[in-house]
């Protein structure tokens, strides 16, 4: 009997590290990561009311205008103690009321104070102060292969616990770039990741394994003819542009992407190359700059032929546009062009001007 109650005592001694031991080693980076950043995380509920106007073909007249409520959700993550919160635009479009739910079921209503339908961007602010936040990383310092961690409501689960839900991935691609869509989005160096990202996750954030938030998770690859679900192909909005359109949201509540060049260009054709002696048929040709522009003062001249922007080639004036918006370039921003001068090839900077009204773009 005494040596049982011996040996019983040695066992406790023993087992009690060993359990500690093994609690330690459950705790990894992804754990602390999604611990620090959890509570900034958000689920947003979207309330709006949808008109319709029947008509019964029979009769020939129309029913009387119905208006119908209908819900959606999404996620976000709260970005500083005052209670900012960076979402996507798709999440918040067209809502007459915002709910954002935290971690642990606290409820707040939130104003829009900005939105942006090019970048599917939003900023939208809770009531009150003290608010756990997301600490932001430098979207330009990233790994191919790095473990990253997606948060947010995916199927409106966040209801059920109170809590993000968390799946883990790699970080598959940088820059990838898709221009601009029909709906007049611009998706620009996304960040690609096999991490799990399901609708309900948009608008949540994608955080590297130091709990940091990398990218704004936005759209998925899917196979839509069967589910609507992961196939381990999603993108995320870097979130070194997210901030920058959030800054500006807050101070202004929307985006200004006016900008002047003060140069008119025309393609090059097989008669002007002719006429002009250009070895080439290809760029767009500098007809006029406009007096004190920003293209008169980088120092471009009438005659001289613009072949590309920032790397891109530019073939008729409109691709100086697209090139400008799909880079979400603005007042201020410096563009490389590569010209073409009495028979040389160089390189120059131009700062893009304000826009007003009057100039060319």
């Amino acid at each position: 009997m005494h040596n049982y109650y011996f040996r019983f005592i040695i066992c406790l001694t023993v087992s009690i590290p060993y359990a500690d031991e093994i609690s330690k080693s459950r705790e990894t980076a992804i754990t602390r990561a999604i611990e620090k950043v959890g509570p900034a995380v958000a689920s947003i509920n979207v309330e709006q009311h949808i008109s319709s106007v029947s008509y019964d073909p029979f009769f020939g007249f129309m029913y009387p205008r119905e208006i119908y409520p209908m819900k959606s959700s999404g996620s976000g993550v709260v970005i500083s103690p005052d209670g900012f919160v960076m979402t996507n635009h798709h999440v918040i479009e067209n809502a007459d009321k915002v709910t954002v739910t935290l971690s642990g079921g606290d409820e707040y209503e939130a104003e829009i104070i900005g939105s942006d339908e090019t970048s599917d961007l939003a900023l939208i602010k809770l009531s009150g102060s003290d608010f756990p936040y997301a600490e932001l990383a430098n979207s330009d310092d990233l790994l191919i292969g790095e473990w990253v961690i997606a948060l947010g409501n995916p199927f409106e689960l966040f209801s059920i616990s109170n809590k993000p839900s968390a799946s883990v991935g790699i970080i598959s691609a940088t820059n990838m770039d898709f221009g601009m869509q029909k709906s007049g989005k611009v998706l620009q160096d996304m960040i690609q990741t096999d991490a799990a990202i399901n609708p309900g996750n948009s608008g949540g954030p994608l955080v590297n394994a130091m709990g940091q938030v990398i990218g704004i998770n936005t759209f998925i690859f899917t196979d839509y003819e069967h589910f609507r679900g992961s196939v381990g192909i999603g993108f995320a909005i870097p979130i070194n542009s997210a901030r920058r359109i959030a800054e500006e949201l807050r101070m202004t509540g929307e985006i200004d992407r006016g900008y002047s060049t003060g140069l008119i260009v025309q393609s090059v054709t097989r008669s002007i190359s002719r006429y002009l002696d250009i070895p080439f048929v290809k760029g767009v040709i500098i007809v006029e700059v406009n007096q004190g522009s920003p293209a008169d003062m980088t120092g471009l001249e009438p005659g001289d032929v613009i072949l590309s922007v920032n790397g891109e080639d530019v073939n008729k004036p409109s691709d100086i546009r697209t090139v400008i918006l799909e880079n979400d370039f603005r007042s201020g921003d410096k563009v490389t062009l590569q010209i073409f001068r009495n028979g040389n090839y160089k390189k120059v900077k131009m700062k893009l001007g304000k826009y007003r009204g009057s100039q060319n773009k």
